[in-house]
């Protein structure tokens, strides 16, 4: 084995990934499982994708444990953090990366059942896993890191107004105050943070159903509001992932924006214009002529 794959940081923690069967999920269950992280995973959805979650993870010889829960309901979260004591005696990470949002463009208006099935699985579920893993994250003085969408800020304006919902940017807002209540529960053993996420490849991007929905000039208009002019990769998302749990010890309640400058929007910065005032013309406390 490669020297360098034998000092792993993370070697022996123990990581509650729920939503790493494929896409950003799994990245970041990938990222923690090569520093040498033991996994907790439980699925849902996207059910066809589970042999090649755990490929992916067995070919990097990660120890893990995989098992079905709807974290929507409040004892199967418990058991999600019953299952992780069981199996590995501890909990040092937890990443609560659960949501699900409904785009305008592919849902159209709102349902009762879709407006409360956003709400429970953005908002509850993670409320659920953080408030029955806390006592044992107090005792590792672990970490906490809510995956969001910039959605909260933005909500259903702009070219995003056809992919965020304005239940699912309220849901994402309700997140972003949890995170800065949570972190003063957790004080001061436990920090808790947040990334907020934008466009990325399987995240509102070109790897969901949503995105063939889009005309061509409704994806441009998204890309050209970004002012890196692309989407984000699942990767990006990993790395910023491990620099909160191993390099930030100081930060916590704390939001970390990975949107590629969605937020500033794309307006273009004009060159310096010449002015209109002479040189050696008085501009702050001088006197003004008449009639100007």
């Amino acid at each position: 084995m490669d020297k360098n794959m034998e000092e792993k940081t993370l070697s022996r923690k123990v990581a509650i990934v729920p939503g790493a069967i494929r896409g950003i999920g799994l990245e970041i269950a990938r990222a923690l499982g090569r520093e040498g992280a033991h996994l907790v995973l439980p699925t849902y959805d996207w059910l066809d994708d589970l042999p090649f979650m755990k490929a992916a993870l067995d070919e990097l010889g990660v120890r893990y444990v995989e098992f079905h829960a709807d974290l929507r309901e409040e004892r199967q979260a418990r058991n999600v953090v019953e299952v992780a004591k069981e199996e590995f005696g501890r909990i040092d990470i937890l990443i609560n990366n659960i949501e699900r949002g409904g785009w305008p463009v592919v849902h159209g208006p709102y349902t009762e059942e879709q407006w409360r099935l956003e709400w429970e699985t953005t908002v509850d579920a993670k409320w659920h896993l953080f408030k029955n893993a806390l006592p044992h994250l107090k005792k590792t003085c672990g970490c906490v890191i809510n995956i969001t969408s910039i959605a909260g800020l933005v909500g259903r304006s702009g070219p995003a107004g056809l992919v965020f919902n304005d239940g699912y940017s309220a849901a994402n807002r309700a997140v972003s105050a949890l995170t800065e209540q949570w972190a003063r529960e957790g004080a001061p053993e436990v920090r808790v943070n947040e990334i907020q996420l934008g466009f990325f490849e399987t995240r509102h991007g070109p790897a969901t159903r949503g995105w063939g929905v889009l005309s061509d000039e409704e994806r441009q208009a998204i890309l050209d509001h970004t002012l890196v002019r692309r989407v984000g990769r699942p990767q990006e998302v990993a790395k910023a992932v491990s620099f909160l749990v191993k390099e930030c010890p100081f930060m916590t309640g704390a939001t970390l924006r990975l949107d590629g400058g969605y937020l500033l929007g794309g307006e273009r910065v004009p060159p310096m214009p010449e002015g209109v005032v002479e040189p050696g013309e008085p501009t702050f406390g001088g006197t003004i002529p008449p009639g100007e």
